[in-house]
Formats: structure tokens, sequence, C-alpha cells
């Protein structure tokens, strides 16, 4: 017995919101007193078909089931399931329904297919299609029980010798590796559509599952020259291949923009953007240096977007860099480039050159720059070799001081060793003298040596000078070796000159 194929379970349909149901109230009015089609319709009250649709389907629904010949109640109606069959209408289900019950009962075993068709008013024809292409099982199910039986109307079972002639060619190509759809294939051997799709569906079911299933997987691919989840094969029309085929050659052997290329021929600009971004976006990511792998969303929000003339601008001297031992403002020279915009592009379409670019080896074998290098070459001998702060050499080659410690404690550490070294022997020398204790400039006791020598100057002068020599000696110490008082002064002195 063939279920029924709806359920007995009735449940109150769902209700929609009221500005919902004031939306689609003209619209609902038109649909259940009309003929108009749901198109027809949208279009009249200004709604969106889909939103319409999906209206009628989750909300009037017995409304739908009556435009396809199935009457039923509100409450009836969220219980019918439609579309069981694949290809079935609603309202071809409803008129086969009583039928196919029959043909699966054993009451009306001993009857055949047309003498059943004939007790409920239908085609013998029309019913047996209906079986074999929506219930086999049933069409099954009789068979095994009429044989059990002795029961033998001596009618021929299966594909007709010449049908099976007809058609060996199409299901050949179908079964291939390359999928076809149903009407390519009709139209290749020369068969009517409609009669190769229904001896598909009669004699070469496993076909077509196999065929949905490949749809299925489809589904949300969208890869050149592959099927889609329609069956359909991906790719552009003849007639657009042929619109866009000069532009597309000027594109891939031309550095000419885009745009140049489609109002040199005659194109519109937008319609071969779309173009290359549909069906050629590999070309377009190589134009960009952008990596590309198709199937995969390609993001250009890192990749600078540089005309392709600017990549054939840099192409001799991107050559000269690598046949040469100049540097990039060099090159940049020769060829009349602007040093800055070539160093940029090289940093992004040519990454390793770049880091290769402007280095300099030290003798430890560390890789500097050679700018760096040159603008703190004098500062970097005397720290390693005097027993002078950082601060004091950074302010007479007026560098940074904290930029000069880290380019030192980062590419030569041995200098910051040696002149640790040549500070301890400035100490010990100097514990190791005379014992005398330092007398103030100022003092009465240091007069007469301030006196011998500077003779030409007044007093005060003196003063004055003896105490600027007695802060140079003392900025000369390491910080840990000096006075605090002295440390102080230098601070004072320091804020001061920051400040102004």
């Amino acid at each position: 017995m063939i279920p029924d194929n709806g359920h007995n379970v009735c449940s109150q349909p769902p209700k929609p919101r009221p500005e919902t149901e004031k939306k689609y109230r003209e619209a609902v009015e038109l649909y259940a007193t009309t003929d108009l089609s749901c198109a027809d319709i949208s279009r009249r009250c200004g709604v969106s078909l889909s939103g319409f649709k999906g209206y009628i389907c989750k909300y009037r629904r017995h409304l739908m089931l009556a435009r396809n010949g199935i009457e039923c109640s509100p409450e009836k109606a969220s219980a019918i399931r439609m579309d069981q069959r694949r290809g079935q209408k609603p309202s071809t289900h409803a008129k086969y329904k009583e039928a196919i019950a029959a043909c699966g009962s054993m009451d009306y075993l001993e009857y055949n297919v047309s003498q059943i068709a004939r007790e409920f008013g239908l085609s013998g024809t029309d019913l047996g299609r209906q079986l074999r292409t929506h219930y086999p099982e049933v069409l099954e199910f009789r068979e095994r029980a009429r044989q059990r039986l002795g029961l033998n109307d001596n009618l021929p079972r299966g594909a007709r010798p010449w049908s099976k002639e007809r058609y060996a060619g199409a299901v050949k190509l179908l079964r291939g590796d390359r999928y076809l759809t149903v009407q390519e294939v009709a139209e290749r051997c020369g068969v009517s559509y409609t009669g190769l799709e229904q001896h598909l569906i009669f004699y070469h079911k496993e076909l077509i599952d196999n065929r949905i299933k490949i749809r299925k997987q489809a589904v949300g691919q969208q890869r050149k020259g592959k099927i889609t989840g329609r069956g359909s094969l991906h790719a552009p029309k003849p007639a657009v291949v042929e619109k866009y085929a000069e532009a597309l050659h000027l594109y891939r052997t031309t550095p000419l923009s885009a745009r140049k290329i489609a109002r040199q021929t005659g194109l519109p600009v937008k319609g071969f953007y779309k173009y290359l971004q549909t069906w050629h976006m590999d070309l377009v990511c190589a134009r960009r240096n952008t990596p590309y792998e198709e199937g995969q969303s390609v993001d250009f929000s890192k990749a600078r977007k540089y005309n392709p003339a600017t990549k054939v601008k840099y192409a001799d001297a991107i050559r000269r860099l690598k046949q040469s031992d100049l540097t990039t403002a060099a090159v940049a020279a020769e060829f009349g480039l602007q040093p800055e915009c070539f160093r940029q592009y090289l940093k992004e379409h040519e990454p390793e050159l770049y880091a290769h670019q402007g280095m300099a080896q030290t003798e430890n074998g560390r890789a500097v720059s050679r700018r760096s290098m040159a603008k703190y070459a004098e500062a970097i001998r005397l720290y390693g070799s005097t027993s002078e702060s950082l601060r004091s050499l950074a302010r007479r080659f007026g560098l940074n001081d904290c930029s000069l410690g880290q380019f030192i404690k980062r590419h030569f550490p041995e200098v910051v060793e040696e002149h640790r070294r040549v500070v301890e022997r400035e100490r010990e020398r100097k514990s190791a003298g005379t014992a005398s204790v330092s007398v103030p400039a100022s003092s009465p006791a240091a007069r007469p040596v301030a006196a011998a020598k500077y003779p030409d100057a007044t007093p005060s002068c003196r003063e004055e000078k003896a105490c600027a020599g007695s802060m140079k000696a003392e900025t000369d110490v390491p910080p840990e070796s000096r006075p605090s008082h002295i440390t102080a002064m230098i601070r004072m002195e320091n804020k001061v000159v920051r400040h102004g």
C-alpha cells in the first residue's frame, strides 16, 4: 500500500505579524480571487516576489494548495507535504492518488494498470507513466505478487529494443566523465529531449540519482569549466567570449590598464571589469602580484594597486640593481626615478632584492645599513676608544643619544665592552694618582692657581673660567665617579638646554 502524502494530524497555522499581514493583504486577496501569477501580483501590489511567495507558503498554505487542485482547511493545510516525489506537482498527486493506492492494493491485483485507470476515469498511459516515474516500487510489488499468484497478462515489460537502441549513445555520453546536460546530449545525438528524459526516468533511475548527487556537491561552487548546482556549466557564453576577445588579448599581452583597453576597443568599462573578475581573475591577480587559487576569495586590501605601466617603468632599474653593487639611490638617479618611490616598489614587489639593498656587512658578520653606518661611524669609533659618555658624543655629532645607543647595542656589542674597559682603566688611573683634594675654583685657596693660569683676565673672569674648566673635567668623569653636586649641576644644565 502507498501511504498518503498528507498527515492526519491537524495543527493551527502560524500567524503573521500585523504589519506583515497588512503589507500583503491586497496581494493575498488577488491571489485568492484571481488567476494572476505571483509575479503579476507582486508587480501590481509593489511587493517582492520572493517575499510574497514565502508569505503564501507559510501563512496562506491552503490558498496555494487550492490553486494546485487540493481543497482543504487552513488547519489541515500545514500538515500536507508538497513535492514528496521529485518533479510531481501537488495537483498531479491529488489526481492520481486514489488510483496509485489501488495499484498497491491486493484488492486490485487481478486488474492490470489500464483497467485500474478506467475504474478511476484516468488514462492508462498516463497512470502507467506516473507509476514508472514516481512509484516504481508499486510496479515491483505488483509484479512479484502477480507472479507468486500465477497471474500473467502476457504484456511486455521493460524498455523496448528499439528504444534501447535509439537512446544508447545518449546514455553512454551521460555516463561519461564529463558532466553534460540532458538537453545538450539530446541535441548532440539527435533525439527528443522529452523522450530521452522519460527514458532515463523509466529505465536509468540510478543514473539520475547519481547526477543529482553531483549537482548537490557542486552547490555554492563557482569554478570555471565546472558544473554548478543547477547542472549547467560555469563558463561564459560564446557570444560573450567573442565580444571581449580583443580586449582580453590586449590585457594579457600589454601593460595597458583595463580602462584604457575598454575605451580603445569600444567596450563598456564596467562590463569589461566584471568580465575579468568573473572569468579571468587569474590575470587580474597576476597583474597585482597577488596569489590566486581558483574557488578562493582574493584579498586585495594588502596589495598596493600598481598600474602595469609602473612595472615596465621600474623593470630596467631592477635589472640594473640585480647585476651591479650600486645602491638604490644611485640606480634611481641613473634612471631618473624618485628614490623613495623606487624603494617602496622594491619593498612590496621585490622583497628579497629590497632586503639586500643599502646594506653593508660588518666585521662580526652583521648586516648594517650603509646610511646608518656612515652616520654613526665616528661616534662609534670614539665611544670604543675613549671614556666620553654616549650623551656627550651624541651632542657633539648632532645625534639622538637613544638611537645611537640602540644602534651600538644591536650591531656592535663589542664596542660597548671596549668602552666599559676604557672607563675602568681611567678610573683606576685616577685613583692611583695623587691623593690631592679637589678645591672649589671659587675658594680663596684656588685663586692663586687661577691667577697663574689666566694672567690677563679680571678676577671675576678668572673665577668663571676656572669653574668652567672644573665642570668640563668633572663632566668627562663617568657618572658613577662624579661628586653629587657636580651631577646635580650637570642635570640642571641639560634641563635648561632641552627646554631652551
